[in-house]
């Protein structure tokens, strides 16, 4: 099931997706979706992982929350 939602655009960004469109041989509808859906992806990976906001940098820097890449075992 799909459902259609109506956006509006300025001009000068509607002759940017018409010209990126074009490039990738894909109708700007097709474009605009495959552009919601790979910023959801993004968005959901990043969700999961999302770090807690804090106030006082203290608490921030000696926190139990991995930062960057993981150690190999």
């Amino acid at each position: 099931m799909s459902k259609s939602i109506i956006i509006r655009v300025d001009d000068a960004l509607a002759k940017l997706i018409k010209k990126r469109a074009g490039e990738n041989m894909l109708s700007e509808e097709e474009l605009v979706e495959d552009i919601v859906r790979r910023s959801m992806i993004s968005y959901k990976e990043k969700e999961s992982t999302q770090k807690v906001k804090c106030d006082d940098a203290l608490v921030d820097i000696f926190s139990r929350q991995r930062k960057g890449r993981k150690r190999k075992k």
